[in-house]
């Protein structure tokens, strides 16, 4: 477990919803896909779930999004839903989805095919290892463009962005180790709560 950031505020992490990649089970990493009816649908449902998790704090939080259309359009969705401009809300490139390189747009079948020995790499250290190609990142190095974003954070915040940024928050925090991290599924239409004394679904 690594030592936290210090932090006083809550942040509620919401995942961007599905897109047509999500649904083929393909890698985005930093790709610019946006969400597809389903995904619409889980940004509208999940303003319901953030409503009720946070109550009246939800009034004073901060809004910040990953600047990739699948992010910035689930939070539009999800502010209008709540009766909120649905622009007012700011960007952080600190969010980006971790980079997956020359992996990008591929499913797991395939890349266990096209590069056996990079996913044998992987399987065996899924928190250090980098995948081939330009813009690929290790977890190890999300987390340390994730952990300052995390720790200037000065309120309660809500945060639409990625899996991979969730499992790079979570470390940053000191929730989870980096063996844990990176096998915890980070579920779309969902609010992950991220407290200074721990992490629970809404």
């Amino acid at each position: 477990m690594q030592d936290g950031v210090e932090r006083l505020g809550t942040i509620y992490f919401i995942r961007h919803g599905q897109t047509a990649w999500n649904a083929e089970g393909r890698l985005q990493g930093g790709r610019d896909t946006d969400l597809n009816a389903q995904g619409e649908a889980q940004a509208a449902a999940v303003a319901e779930r953030l409503a009720a998790a946070a109550g009246p704090a939800l009034a004073a939080a901060e809004f910040v999004a990953s600047p990739l259309k699948r992010t910035r359009r689930t939070m539009e969705i999800l502010r209008a839903t709540l009766g909120l401009p649905p622009e007012a809300y700011r960007t952080d490139p600190r969010l980006r989805e971790i980079g997956f390189g020359s992996w990008e747009g591929s499913t797991w079948a395939e890349i266990r095919r096209r590069d056996p020995a990079g996913a044998a790499g992987r399987d065996r250290d899924r928190w250090h290892y980098r995948p081939p190609g330009l813009g690929a990142e290790s977890y190890a190095g999300l987390v340390e463009r994730v952990g300052p974003m995390i720790a200037a954070l000065e309120r309660d915040t809500v945060i639409v962005a990625h899996g991979g940024v969730a499992r790079a928050a979570l470390v940053a925090l000191g929730h989870l180790d980096i063996y844990a991290a990176p096998r915890l599924g980070i579920r779309q239409g969902e609010v992950l709560i991220l407290e200074p004394g721990g992490w629970r679904w809404a």
